[in-house]
């Protein structure tokens, strides 16, 4: 959840004095600070024996707090205390608890908030490494694994990853990876993390059964910079949204030898990347307020569908039949049909909203 150059305005909140990440530029870090979740999507059943109500959760940097949003007739409920400098969050695969990673402050820390979702109660906050990354728009510096085990932080202050035990909600021992952290994709197999690095142009893998590194994967131009990432339901391919000297490319990594292949060239300078459950299409908005979808079985970039300004974020309903794209500067949600590849009426969110997720 990523802003490129030639990016987005930087919320005036961070601009007073925070740190910059070691992995972004100052304008990226700045603008990256509203992070959203999505416990399900409008239009889409709940799987069977799920009675809970389709809930929405959007992180609220500038207040700390989580507003949950009842989709059906979107009414908003009580805001959620979790840490200072709210930036990203993620859904456990059972919906149980969302898991908000907090920038903090000399004074409070860098830590990630468990929220219970079935009462929206926050837990203890779980101390992490030195801080997560401020993100830019598009950017997951959190992810968990398929069966809900673990959380994997990315700390760009360190060069760390920190796995978080959630049975516990424990921190476990840092991993080093390549330098500037800033996001993390999970294979759906859940053996390997992929961890991008936009200050050292890589993809740091992670074994999840040993939580150790392999050998970071080189990516593009020196002058490249990865923001996004996102692997096919398969396993078999990562792709890797990059900003270069001539605009944007998508990047495929074969898995299974980390392989990087030929890059697919896109319209500007992308800032976040999805791909469908069903795996035949990876969406990647870019600073022109479009989203552009790609054919994974030819890797060919089809017609770009207008959006609203500053698409900072991406989810996608399990059916597939749905992508829902964060608007940063507009402040809304964008419904796109995936069938005919069509915009729907935005959603109005809150404040500078820059990541969203949604639970099986």
């Amino acid at each position: 959840m990523i802003t490129p150059a030639g990016r987005q305005r930087a919320p005036a909140a961070l601009a007073r004095g925070l740190p910059r990440g070691a992995a972004l530029t100052a304008a990226g870090c700045l603008a990256a600070v509203w992070s959203v979740a999505c416990a399900g999507a409008a239009g889409v059943a709940a799987p069977a024996g799920v009675a809970s109500p389709v809930t929405a959760y959007v992180v609220n940097q500038g207040s700390g707090t989580v507003t949950p949003i009842r989709v059906a007739g979107s009414r908003a409920l009580k805001a959620i205390r979790v840490g200072n400098l709210p930036v990203a969050i993620a859904v456990t695969p059972d919906g149980k608890t969302a898991y908000v990673a907090n920038f903090g402050s000399a004074a409070s820390g860098h830590s990630v908030t468990p929220i219970r979702t079935a009462t929206n109660k926050a837990l203890k906050p779980i101390k992490i490494g030195k801080r997560p990354p401020i993100p830019f728009p598009g950017q997951d510096p959190i992810a968990i694994t398929p069966d809900g085990r673990t959380a994997y932080v990315a700390n760009s202050s360190s060069d760390t990853v920190t796995p978080v035990r959630t049975s516990a909600n424990t921190a476990l021992k840092p991993i080093k990876v390549a330098r500037g952290p800033q996001a993390i994709a999970i294979t759906p197999d859940g053996k390997t993390a992929y961890v991008l690095s936009g200050d050292s142009n890589t993809v740091t893998p992670i074994r999840t059964a040993t939580n150790t590194a392999l050998k970071p994967i080189r990516l593009g131009f020196a002058s490249s910079e990865p923001v996004a990432i996102a692997i096919t339901p398969d396993g078999r391919t990562a792709y890797v949204a990059v900003i270069n000297f001539n605009g944007g490319t998508v990047t495929p990594i074969r898995t299974a030898t980390n392989k990087v292949l030929k890059p697919i060239k896109i319209r500007s300078e992308p800032s976040v990347i999805a791909v469908t459950p069903d795996g035949k299409t990876a969406y990647v908005a870019d600073d022109f307020s479009t989203l552009m979808p790609i054919r994974i079985a030819t890797n060919t970039a089809l017609k770009p569908i207008k959006v609203r300004a500053g698409p900072s974020a991406i989810a996608i309903t399990p059916d597939s039949k749905a992508v829902y794209v964060v608007n940063s500067d507009a402040g809304t949600v964008t419904p796109v049909r995936t069938a005919t590849n069509t915009a729907l009426k935005p959603i109005k969110v809150g404040r500078d909203p820059v990541a969203i997720a949604i639970t099986p």
